[in-house]
């Protein structure tokens, strides 16, 4: 397939796109300046000159391409709307990212919920997330206009990225931090409890997806869970610092912004991937954040 991406030099994209490439496909991606083209092109892929702003653009490349995948912002509509143009009756394959965050809650890093979802739960988002729910729905829709639109949500993600950017934004961001302070920090008690999952596990739901997700699938990723508490009991292990810290949230918003500390940091994100294992025939390599942490985390 000939595939158009965004957010291909990062975290995520750089991932899928390399596990894309290594399954015979060619790639276009958007990239919004010339130094990252010319890095995207080294990679394999030909750039695109153009942000998630222009609207034009993105449908042009969405209707000639054969399929489209966007993995760079989870919550620009805009972007969505314009590729969900330009594939509209086409029966193309649209492969969006969220992320799990559309699950949290208002623990603040203080309790343990005992709230799980799957595929088929039916979700009422806290406010900070009720736009990239509606996002979801808006694609998953899009079934009705003649695109095989497909939603995959990501829970925390670990492991190195195969593509051009290394690292993920929530380990690896403690991680940088203890080394800078010395101390490993969690938002409040740390109690909360995120699924998680492997990268390169997350570049398989996107290979399995594109060539066999019915329109307007849903797909949680996740291969286990953990406690923010015992990811950083991991880190300071890693890191051979001490114990590691409660970080009261008003001071952890200060650093981390609202959103982050609350939804990012201090929430509870509990989910299974039933239909990800029963529709894709998905079989996750990795199984543990904590262990990655201790014996793979660039130090």
């Amino acid at each position: 397939m000939n595939i158009f991406m965004t957010g291909a030099t990062g975290y995520i994209g750089g991932t899928i796109a390399r596990r894309l490439l290594d399954d015979g496909h060619t790639l276009r991606g958007l990239v919004r300046d010339g130094e990252k083209a010319k890095k995207l092109a080294a990679f394999g892929i030909e750039p695109v000159i153009g942000g998630l702003d222009d609207a034009a653009i993105l449908a042009v490349e969405a209707g000639r391409a054969d399929a489209v995948i966007n993995t760079a912002n989870s919550d620009h509509r805009g972007a969505v709307e314009a590729l969900l143009d330009g594939l509209a009756g086409s029966n193309k394959p649209f492969i969006h990212t969220s992320g799990s965050s559309i699950v949290a809650d208002d623990a603040y890093g203080d309790v343990t919920s005992d709230k799980i979802y799957d595929e088929d739960t039916p979700l009422e988002p806290v406010p900070g997330k009720k736009a990239r729910v509606e996002i979801d729905r808006t694609i998953r829709n899009a079934s009705q206009r003649g695109v095989r639109s497909i939603v995959v949500c990501p829970t925390m993600i670990y492991g190195n990225g195969l593509g051009l950017a290394r690292d993920s934004a929530q380990i690896p961001g403690l991680a940088k931090r203890a080394k800078a302070s010395g101390v490993v920090r969690h938002v409040g008690k740390g109690l909360n409890v995120w699924s998680n999952v492997h990268v390169e596990d997350v570049a398989d739901i996107y290979s399995l997806a594109l060539a066999k997700a019915p329109a307007g699938a849903f797909y949680f990723a996740e291969n286990g869970e953990a406690s923010y508490r015992d990811i950083c009991t991991a880190i300071a292990r890693r890191l051979k610092l001490g114990a590691p810290q409660a970080w009261p949230f008003a001071e952890a918003a200060k650093e981390l912004g609202e959103s982050g500390a609350a939804y990012t940091f201090g929430s509870n994100s509990r989910v299974r991937g039933k239909r990800t294992r029963s529709e894709l025939g998905w079989q996750p390599k990795h199984s543990s954040a904590t262990a990655w942490i201790e014996a793979e985390l660039p130090l």
